[in-house]
């Protein structure tokens, strides 16, 4: 993963853990309302907390695990994990630039593609101006690698 990455999933830890006392909360109130075994508002705290919980363990998991690599101390000629890419798709006549992360930091919309997705895996080692076809959902595309850099 990259420092941004590590960095987003630090900063969800956090705010997951201070919403932890806030539905603990929640539960004492729903709890002093009666019977609990018909308090919607009960079992729909409780089933925040476990999904919370659940969602810190899988974070903290993740964090531990992670080996972080800044991109910017990488650099190259050929494309590998944390370059940022910028492709002619020649298909429908425009450019894009994806840069290659973890999968947990994976957002089309960001402009960012995870190391395991078909366009990643297709880009893995090649050059400017190599041309790629790439099997995508939508069927094979064509692309030209334009430009290769490395940022944070």
């Amino acid at each position: 993963m990259t420092p941004k990455g590590q960095a987003a999933l630090k900063d969800e830890l956090a705010r997951l853990k201070a919403e932890m006392p806030k539905i603990s909360q929640e539960i004492g109130v729903a709890r002093d309302h009666g019977d609990i075994r018909e308090n919607a508002e009960y079992h729909a705290a409780k089933e925040k907390q476990g999904m919370v919980a659940a969602r810190i363990a899988e974070i903290e998991d993740r964090l531990s695990r992670a080996e972080v690599i800044d991109p910017a101390a990488l650099g190259g000629e050929r494309v590998k994990f944390g370059a940022i890419v910028e492709l002619d798709d020649i298909d429908e006549d425009k450019t894009v630039t994806y840069q290659i992360v973890g999968a947990d930091e994976a957002d089309i919309d960001a402009g960012t593609i995870s190391v395991t997705s078909p366009v990643a895996k297709a880009l893995i080692g090649r050059e400017v101006g190599d041309e790629v076809k790439v099997k995508v959902p939508g069927g094979v595309r064509t692309y030209e690698v334009v430009d290769i850099r490395w940022e944070s």
